[in-house]
């Protein structure tokens, strides 16, 4: 193992390090966090939410959007 490692001076035979399957496999997580991120940003753009009123009172508290008239 230590024929692969060119580039170190000395190598510590009792040292663990994650090597290069970990960095794989730190990659592939990253990539699939960012595809879920990617994923649920597309999904919560198509949400249209719009608030219903208040049965007791008739009105709504909060307009759905800030431009909206509140009737």
């Amino acid at each position: 193992m230590t024929h692969l490692v060119t580039l170190a001076k000395e190598v510590d035979e009792d040292k663990v390090t994650p090597g290069v399957l970990g960095f794989i496999v730190f990659a592939a997580m990253a990539l699939a966090v960012w595809a879920l991120m990617k994923s649920m940003s597309r999904h919560m753009g198509k949400v249209d939410f719009k608030e219903s009123p208040d049965p007791k009172t008739g009105s709504v508290d909060a307009p759905a959007e800030p431009g909206a008239k509140q009737g």
